[in-house]
């Protein structure tokens, strides 16, 4: 696929990860939240959590799942992302990473994977 058509995927992707997150309790902080090469997805709260979350698309789990397509300098680079996101907004709660792993085609599919990193 193009890169314009990944994008939009993408954008979709991430629609539904909002809107899964909003409707399971949780409030949307920001989107696509970038410092220097990172960037964040989603960053959500609830019940004092501050989570941030990768969304991962697939058309199909022939190649692996979604959830598993994240390299360690990847998530080395969501980890120092969100680390300015709470020194940023003074956060002092508690904080977790989350993938919303989400398949798309002959059947739809849309998990959360909650505290992924470290």
């Amino acid at each position: 696929p193009n890169m314009a058509q990944h994008n939009d995927t993408g954008n979709k992707a991430e629609e539904m990860a909002a809107g899964f997150l909003i409707k399971n309790g949780y409030k949307i902080l920001d989107r696509n939240y970038v410092f220097g090469k990172g960037e964040i997805d989603i960053i959500a709260t609830k019940d004092n959590w501050l989570v941030f979350v990768e969304v991962r698309a697939r058309s199909e789990v022939l190649h692996g799942y979604p959830e598993q397509t994240i390299s360690k300098a990847k998530a080395g680079l969501i980890i120092k992302t969100a680390e300015n996101y709470v020194y940023q907004k003074n956060w002092r709660g508690k904080i977790r990473f989350d993938i919303i792993a989400i398949i798309v085609g002959q059947h739809f599919e849309i998990r959360q994977f909650e505290d992924v990193f470290f």
